[in-house]
């Protein structure tokens, strides 16, 4: 008994993962139980209610109903199109910005660039409405830069009113999720053996020639990495859209609150929250697998 004892140790050890026990039995399925009904209870079940109230229309019954009207709705498509290119454009605007500053990071010698780089792990834990209202205090109407305009020119008003547009919400999500492309650039920025740097230098390759024929090829997993999570996160963001005071920008998201709180239209609420998990769930699967690509 001790020599297989021993086996079994050793086998585990020689493993690339531990194996407690490699036996499956009752025990296993009892061990398994408990996080799975917590699941089952706290994601799954509730999960199960949106899509029923989706098919349930208010006349009584099951039907698809809901899902036409909401289909054929002009603020659904308003909405899943100002979603879509809101994402989109706030995913391309990180990645740029993202790999700039990340390459300034990483690349060009400063004093504090070690506590830069800390701040950005502290930067992911902030609320995304605390970002918001940073802007508002310095772009609102009643901010710091149209004050500092009616200071120096005397004017009633000032100039800056594009938080309350499409454009604000798109800077506030810019601002807030480029910290999540930089990090796992960072990280890949990092490993870049830098022999292949001063090898380009001294043949007299240009900076923007190394960029562009060295860093840029060993970045693009952590960007499509990186950017395949930011685009997940947008299209679900809410907090940017309601603290901005956009009225005029309704994602789906605003459409889920505004169809629940607002007009009472349940079923119709569940078809858009349904429609919205469906495609993050679809990009999600995209991301994780281009972070198992990755290594991430």
């Amino acid at each position: 008994m001790a020599s297989a004892v021993a086996g079994d140790v050793s086998a585990g050890a020689s493993g690339s993962r531990p194996v407690l026990n490699r036996r499956r039995g009752p025990s296993n399925l009892v061990w398994a139980l408990p996080p799975v009904a917590v699941l089952a209870l706290v994601f799954l079940y509730p999960l199960a209610l949106v899509v029923q109230q989706s098919v349930s229309p208010v006349e009584g019954g099951t039907s698809l109903a809901p899902y036409g009207d909401v289909f054929a709705s002009a603020s659904f498509r308003s909405a899943l199109t100002t979603t879509v290119w809101l994402a989109v454009g706030s995913t391309v605007g990180c990645l740029v910005l993202g790999f700039v500053l990340a390459l300034v990071i990483a690349f060009v010698p400063f004093p504090g660039g070690r506590a830069v780089a800390r701040f950005i792990d502290v930067f992911l834990s902030f609320p995304s409405f605390l970002i918001t209202l940073a802007l508002l205090f310095i772009y609102g109407t009643v901010g710091m830069a149209n004050g500092v305009w009616t200071d120096v020119t005397g004017a009633a008003d000032g100039p800056f009113h594009f938080l309350t547009t499409p454009w604000g919400v798109l800077l506030a999500e810019i601002t807030y999720f480029t910290p999540f492309v930089m990090r796992p650039l960072l990280a890949a920025f990092s490993q870049l053996d830098t022999a292949q740097l001063e090898v380009a230098s001294s043949l007299g390759a240009k900076p923007a020639r190394i960029v562009r024929q060295v860093i840029l090829p060993e970045a693009l997993p952590a960007l499509a990495a990186g950017g395949s999570l930011v685009l997940v996160m947008c299209l679900n963001e809410f907090g940017i859209v309601l603290f901005t005071g956009a009225k005029g920008v309704t994602t789906l998201p605003m459409l889920v609150y505004g169809k629940a709180i607002l007009e009472s239209d349940y079923p119709a609420a569940c078809v858009v929250a349904v429609v919205n998990i469906a495609i993050s769930v679809g990009l999600y699967s995209l991301y994780r697998m281009v972070s198992r690509r990755v290594g991430a």
